[in-house]
């Protein structure tokens, strides 16, 4: 899932063994049953916190130390829950990757099961902008993440592609999203970091640019409408129904391969 460091706050690589309790964790194999009365902290309770805490203030905010202080504990108390960083953001990854339990899409609808799924993406990058930090290319799966994809796979196998290509399909529809979401959480945390609204920046710039374009040396920029950059367009559903389309092509074109070697049959 990821290939951030490991324990706390250090550098130490992965191991077999990480992903091995990483795995148990998220299998519902972590959490032992102890005598005497029920404690107080649980897994479940770790990784909301922590969840909560990456979503206020990003990822780096979270460490078993500034845990343990949200929490109330002592720190070698989460340890005996999970044996650190490493393993609790694979158990985070799990969390917010889990369906949220919206409509599925109609069945058969394969155009609406992946605009659904674009812009599930698209929230949950908005959500918890922390995301974007995590290397996610070696996941370790778990419930939520396993369960997401059969949804998704679920959605778009009427599409009649092999195999590689639905997989690819997603992964696709996944890069897409991730580069739109990027954009719009930088666009937030600019706001914030400055002080500045999109509309007071670019103002702050109009009189240098507009003595730019009206030099003549930019001349297919400088005959854009004043529209061309504006807020109305939706860049996102303008991509995505591109994206759709192109899709739409090729589901097509197979659904007539398939006919005719049935006709021919």
């Amino acid at each position: 899932m990821t290939s951030t460091n490991g324990g706390d706050d250090s550098g130490t690589k992965r191991t077999g063994t990480d992903i091995t309790r990483s795995l148990e964790l998220l299998w519902g194999e972590g959490e032992r049953p102890t005598r005497g009365p029920k404690p107080g902290l649980t897994l479940e309770r770790i990784v909301t916190e922590a969840v909560r805490l990456a979503d206020a203030e990003g990822l780096t905010a979270v460490s078993m130390r500034r845990l343990s202080t949200e929490l109330g504990t002592g720190t070698m108390s989460l340890y005996r829950y999970v044996p650190g960083k490493s393993e609790l953001l694979d158990l985070m990854l799990d969390r917010v990757f889990t369906p949220a339990g919206a409509a599925e899409p109609p069945a058969g609808d394969w155009r609406a099961a992946v605009e659904a799924y674009a812009r599930e993406t698209l929230v949950l990058y908005r959500e918890h902008p922390w995301l974007l930090q995590v290397n996610q290319a070696r996941p370790v799966l778990g419930p939520g993440s396993v369960g997401g994809l059969e949804r998704t796979l679920s959605g778009i196998k009427s599409m009649g592609l092999t195999d590689p290509e639905l997989i690819g399909v997603i992964v696709m529809v996944e890069g897409y999203v991730t580069g739109v979401a990027r954009t719009q959480v930088q666009e937030m945390e600019a706001v914030k970091k400055s002080g500045l609204t999109d509309r007071a920046f670019w103002e702050a710039q109009y009189p240098t640019l507009e003595r730019i374009m009206n030099s003549g040396r930019y001349p297919h920029l400088a005959g854009l409408s004043d529209d061309a950059f504006g807020s109305d367009f939706d860049h996102f559903e303008f991509g995505l129904q591109r994206v759709l389309d192109g899709l739409d092509v090729l589901v097509r074109d197979r659904h007539g391969a398939a006919e005719d070697r049935a006709e021919r049959a």
